[in-house]
């Protein structure tokens, strides 16, 4: 299964969730919703900074991942950014694809 990186900022209706229900509950809640979606959450972590919470899971496929990061934002209390992850395996079998590329100006 593919694996996604999420990264979450956390809007004010957001933080004043969290603050009012904790973190093991949004846990809860996210492993809920991913699983429901057929995937399995990796690690789940607050953090300082640019984001406020990083997830990574194994979610089916793209389009998975793509409804989870709407409907998410879409109710408010966070913005999500979602980046998809390779494995080694993965790498490896890109750099044997051949590409016909030539750079500007080449």
């Amino acid at each position: 299964m593919p694996t996604y990186l999420f990264k979450v900022k956390l809007t004010a209706d957001g933080l004043k969730g969290l603050l009012r229900e904790g973190g093991s509950a949004r846990r809860e809640v996210v492993t809920r919703m991913i699983e429901g979606l057929g995937g399995r959450v990796e690690a789940m972590y607050w953090a300082f900074g640019d984001d406020d919470v990083y997830v990574t899971a194994e979610l089916p496929g793209n389009t998975s991942a793509a409804a989870m990061g709407m409907v998410v934002s879409a109710a408010g209390g966070v913005r999500t950014s979602t980046t998809v992850l390779l494995s080694a395996d993965e790498v490896d079998e890109a750099v044997r694809h051949q590409v016909d590329y030539r750079a500007p100006g080449a």
